[in-house]
């Protein structure tokens, strides 16, 4: 709903008026008001043109809509600027956090790959070896003129666990013998140190 317009002329002041007034010291009294008739008109001042034919505007700045004022506006507005700031150096400490993760992340990858490349330049070491390439070249047949080639069937299982030429039996390694009475001790409580 408009509020241009609705108001009678002898109701709403303007702020020259206003302050006249106030200047003035202009006050209704008791005895004025108690003079006063309820049914009696108020009589307009004559110096007043019509509603129809006024040129000038009604100021409805001294009127609040709906509680809101030009100071509560620029508080929502200072408060919605803040958040704003708030929210942008929020996600500006975020970018930063992850790039920094993401460079520290790439650094311990280099130091993943900078190992990786010594291993592999170790192996490249040791393949390229004479030693190394006569083995290999023994198996494709490529030895002296008196070796017989030999190459192992792949068909062929390894060998299990404690059988002569396994893993676990090498040359020169100890083994520790138990007594019998040792072995169900072993398993029953576990073994010895």
């Amino acid at each position: 709903m408009v509020a241009t317009g609705s108001y009678h002329g002898r109701n709403v002041q303007s702020r020259r008026a206003a302050t006249a007034d106030d200047s003035r010291g202009s006050r209704v009294t008791d005895e004025t008001a108690s003079s006063r008739r309820a049914d009696q008109p108020v009589p307009e001042p004559a110096d007043e043109p019509p509603p129809s034919q006024r040129t000038e505007r009604v100021d409805l700045s001294g009127l609040t809509v709906a509680g809101i004022t030009r100071r509560r506006v620029g508080f929502a507005a200072s408060a919605l600027l803040a958040v704003w700031i708030v929210i942008v150096f929020a996600r500006q400490v975020g970018d930063a956090t992850a790039a920094s993760n993401r460079a520290l992340q790439m650094a311990a990858d280099n130091a993943t790959l900078a190992a990786e490349v010594q291993s592999l330049q170790g192996e490249v070491d040791q393949v390229t070896q004479p030693e190394h390439v006569a083995v290999v070249a023994r198996g494709f047949g490529l030895g002296g003129p008196r070796e017989v080639p030999f190459t192992l069937d792949p068909s062929v299982q390894p060998p299990v666990d404690g059988a002569p030429g396994s893993a676990s039996v090498r040359l020169g390694a100890t083994t520790d013998h138990q007594t019998p009475l040792e072995s169900w001790l072993s398993l029953l409580f576990g073994p010895s140190s």
